[in-house]
């Protein structure tokens, strides 16, 4: 069953399990470690469009809806929603599936920012699309 209907219609950037050693002292998974999937998926679809590495510049309007438990399925969905020269930003949403209920519902959504560098780590422009 999914709450709401705006489950993206496509395969995740990366997909994985909450586990124990994730959580906070609450026992919620920790937000840091969402962000990091966040922004490994976000990375996925940058990497991509700049045809090789990638460095994340900025993170923005990280919104955390609801709680993430141990045993859910994580899914994080990336959109490119930006390009300039050498920058791709990426919109992320977070969805988990319990795996109990078997409901879906969206977690956490923000935008991650990244540059296209070089072998040398400096900033180099986008391949043409």
């Amino acid at each position: 069953m999914t709450k709401g209907t705006d489950l993206p219609d496509k395969e995740p950037s990366i997909r994985i399990i909450a586990m124990p050693a994730d959580t906070n002292p609450s026992g919620d998974i920790f937000g840091g470690w969402l962000m990091s999937m966040m922004d490994m998926a976000g990375a996925n679809i940058a990497y991509k469009r700049a045809g090789g590495r990638v460095a994340t510049i900025a993170v923005d309007k990280i919104e955390f809806h609801r709680p993430v438990a141990i045993g859910d399925i994580v899914s994080c969905y990336a959109d490119i929603i930006r390009s300039g020269r050498s920058s791709i930003s990426t919109k992320v949403e977070v969805w988990v599936r319990r795996r109990v209920e078997n409901e879906q519902f969206k977690v956490t959504e923000g935008e991650f920012t990244y540059v296209a560098i070089s072998n040398d780590g400096k900033s180099r422009p986008l391949p043409e699309d």
